[in-house]
């Protein structure tokens, strides 16, 4: 069974049960595997997606959870997807491929982990016979999904941050119109990344994480990134990864968790060619690889606001292999990049993490093309966040066809309707059980970006246990 460390080095190892309810660990560092498992890609091959999501997710969880209720739960989350294949390849060119990660509840990429990142929860509290505060950030998509995922769960109260006026009208409307008592929707004043913040300040008020139970679904939580795993391996098996093909994924990123489930894939055994960021204006992932410095800026808003971000959380996974594992460096670059929004890497650190990934920034001007490129020339429509991964890849892989390029759709394109009408001149209708969405009441509270007030507001709803 694999066992858990906290990249800034403190509190030993943990199980995964620990590492699911608590997400951040206490030192303020992230969790990864201590070691990471290899996968028998052979020996999947022709397998269902719960069958291989099984396979990849065991040896993470161990026996912690029966192996039997694990594939039950497994196979009924995933069953649940609209599309038998749940994660299809649609092809868009003679080597390249669109990955669709829109056929759960949501229509966005978010699903395919906190669907089963809700029963996990519930799973293990029931067990335990404890309830937890689950509070998260959004840019969009991580909230309709975590509260989708946990609005029945009988021992969650859940609290979603979005920033005010920063979302789509499709991606806001998913998390406040859903009306039950363990949900509570928060529209911060500010951006994103004040959102974010703010998540980790209540975590890193130990009285307050203790008092309230805190837990988080953002890909913070480890769980996360091992569901997403899943997707790279599907995926590659069907390019014919068991015989060694090796794709090239690309994939839009501002918060680095989706890509870093490449990554991990990687690490696993999935032979992979390149691995492509694709960046908005907000680039502050295009411009570490660019100059080795992790540098932020202020967040301009995009048509891609689920990628309006400039302090990629999850970049701290990966900055620590690419410290070799060094504890106290990452302690060191997060307290510079705190105190002054800025650390470098060494030159031989950045020529590694140059060999292990490339990036690419898509302007608002150049997604539009992208996007009415796509619809001219495959009759596919393709959202935003999409067409930047499609640029990036094509960026990335000019005239090589020495491996198939997958990249990843990541939301549904009725998400953003007005983006894709002004591309393309089709306005793409919401699937049918979204269809009345703009008609269903929201419920939202509108607060400042004030910490005192924010946990108050939570202390004041959450249900005791």
């Amino acid at each position: 069974m694999t066992q858990f460390i906290s990249t800034r080095g403190q509190g030993g190892l943990k199980n995964f049960t620990d590492v699911l309810l608590t997400g951040l660990a206490p030192d303020g560092g992230l969790y990864v595997p201590q070691h990471f498992p290899q996968l028998d890609l052979k020996g999947m091959t022709g397998l269902s997606y719960a069958d291989i999501a099984y396979r990849v997710t065991a040896p993470f969880i161990g026996d912690e959870i029966d192996p039997q209720t694990y594939q039950a739960i497994l196979k009924d989350v995933y069953g649940k997807f609209t599309h038998s294949a749940v994660a299809p390849l649609v092809q868009v060119g003679p080597n390249a491929w669109v990955m669709e990660l829109f056929h759960g509840p949501t229509i966005a990429f978010k699903d395919y982990a906190l669907q089963l990142l809700g029963r996990l929860f519930d799973h293990v509290l029931e067990k335990q016979g404890k309830r937890v505060t689950i509070v998260g950030a959004t840019s969009g998509d991580t909230g309709s999904a975590a509260i989708e995922a946990c609005r029945s769960c009988r021992h969650i109260d859940i609290f979603i941050l979005h920033p005010k006026g920063r979302t789509s009208d499709v991606q806001r409307r998913q998390m406040t119109s859903v009306i039950a008592p363990n949900v509570h929707n928060i529209a911060l004043e500010g951006t994103f990344d004040d959102c974010q913040d703010m998540v980790k300040a209540m975590f890193n008020d130990q009285a307050f994480r203790e008092k309230m139970n805190l837990s988080a679904v953002n890909s913070i939580n480890w769980a996360r990134i091992m569901a997403q795993i899943v997707y790279y391996v599907t995926s590659a098996l069907a390019l014919g990864a068991e015989t060694g093909r090796a794709p090239s994924f690309s994939v839009p990123t501002g918060n680095f968790g989706n890509i870093y489930a490449a990554y991990c894939a990687r690490r696993m055994g999935v032979p992979m060619s390149r691995l492509i960021i694709g960046s908005n204006r907000n680039d502050i992932l295009t411009r570490f690889f660019d100059t080795g410095a992790m540098d932020a800026k202020g967040v301009e808003p995009s048509l891609s606001p689920s990628m309006d971000i400039q302090i990629s959380s999850n970049f701290e996974r990966y900055l620590f292999e690419l410290a070799d594992r060094d504890a106290g460096r990452i302690q060191q670059w997060m307290t510079q990049f705190k105190a002054a929004g800025r650390f470098d890497v060494s030159a031989e650190q950045i020529a590694q993490a140059r060999h292990e990934f490339s990036a690419h920034r898509c302007s608002d001007e150049q997604t539009l093309l992208m996007m009415a490129e796509c619809y001219r020339e495959t009759g596919y429509l393709v959202d935003p966040h999409t067409a930047v991964g499609l640029y990036a890849g094509w960026q990335a892989m000019g005239t090589d066809t020495s491996s198939p390029l997958i990249a990843l759709a990541c939301a549904h394109p009725a998400k953003f309707p007005d983006a894709v009408q002004k591309a393309t001149g089709i306005h793409p209708p919401l699937p049918a059980h979204l269809a009345d969405l703009y008609e269903r009441p929201e419920k939202f509270d509108i607060l400042p970006n004030h910490l005192k007030t924010v946990q108050d507001f939570v202390q004041s709803r959450v249900k005791s246990s």
